[in-house]
């Protein structure tokens, strides 16, 4: 999980959707598509797999790890580092700003 707070809440977001798919409106998921668009393809499967979002069946970090030739503490950190990645973007602070209205 991400240590830092900007990574912890979008994290908490992924997670919230994953769960519960419906507790987001379809304008919502169209932004975090965009939002998911700006990491390259491979980053971007992993973290849609590890959190289930979209519809996608959820993957384990093993399931990850292995269909990138990594260990599980390596795709943790890869899947946290994307995280991060976009956590700072404008986009997602644009998305958050959604959220709290």
């Amino acid at each position: 999980m991400p240590t830092d707070n900007l990574s912890h809440e979008l994290h908490s977001y992924l997670v919230r959707i994953g769960l519960d798919p419906a507790s987001v409106s379809p304008q919502m998921k169209h932004y975090l598509e965009h939002l998911l668009y700006l990491l390259p393809p491979e980053e971007e499967e992993a973290v849609t797999h590890y959190y289930g979002l979209f519809g996608c069946q959820r993957k384990s970090l093993q399931e990850i790890a292995k269909d990138f030739g990594q260990s599980q503490e390596d795709a943790m950190a890869h899947i946290d580092q994307c995280i991060r990645k976009l956590a700072v973007t404008p986009e997602w602070q644009m998305l958050k700003q959604t959220l709290s209205k």
